[in-house]
């Protein structure tokens, strides 16, 4: 992290970033399946609405902190749904625990793996698309590369920033970010804030595989609690 914001520091626009909202610290202190349940639950709602969801969805399973995946698997559609899950988001969440169970999902190499080998991976459970596969990368693995481009709210702190007459197209956003692009996960810290400093609070998006993009405000309400996404 410090090496990050040393070289972050060297573009000035950010350096008054890093002045104003202090050291970012990004990480959840959760499981892998504990947080890729979470991404799937927080998609397009509010960050309170998935909040509540979340609890719920805990006490269904009131002999474990969090369940575990073979737990989840046993449970049925319409056992999920009573926590206030849609019925997508809870054949999304039994996928995840299947994949997780049988093996399909390597929980012990993702560590590892590079960051394409862990997109490519992932992808296999239905509602896990690319934007939620960042914020795995980022808010869990640690990794400081990843630039979420389908992310709004860091295409509007860019687009602030950076001073631009339009949201930046992904391929704008790589240009932008080529002298910080190894330490892009923390820009991307600061750019969610600069999107929350312009009132950036309506979550967008929706997470598939052919549509991957998504909402940033919950994110970044989670970076913020345990900086932290706040979601960010």
């Amino acid at each position: 992290m410090d090496a990050s914001l040393r070289a972050l520091r060297k573009d000035p626009r950010l350096a008054a970033l890093i002045k104003k909202h202090g050291r970012p610290n990004i990480l959840r202190d959760m499981g892998y399946f504990q947080s890729l349940v979470r991404s799937i639950i927080y998609q397009q709602v509010t960050g309170l609405a998935a909040a509540a969801i979340m609890t719920r969805f805990v006490a269904l399973f009131p002999t474990s902190s969090f369940p575990t995946p073979k737990q989840v698997h046993e449970k049925s559609v319409e056992e999920l749904r009573n926590a206030g899950l849609s019925g997508k988001k809870a054949s999304y969440i039994k996928d995840l625990a299947l994949k997780f169970s049988d093996g399909t999902i390597r929980e012990q190499e993702l560590g590892t793996m590079s960051t394409p080998d862990i997109l490519e991976h992932l992808v296999q459970v239905k509602g896990v698309g690319v934007w939620t596969v960042h914020m795995f990368m980022i808010f869990t693995l640690g990794r400081l590369d990843v630039l979420p481009v389908g992310d709004l709210g860091v295409r509007k702190g860019m687009q602030v920033v950076y001073k631009l007459r339009e949201l930046p197209t992904a391929q704008k956003m790589e240009q932008l970010a080529k002298p910080w692009r190894q330490h892009a996960s923390v820009a991307a810290w600061y750019m969610w804030r600069v999107a929350d400093d312009n009132k950036l609070k309506k979550p967008v998006v929706v997470e598939s595989k052919n549509a991957r993009t998504n909402t940033t405000s919950n994110i970044s309400k989670s970076s913020n609690r345990t900086s932290k996404k706040r979601t960010h």
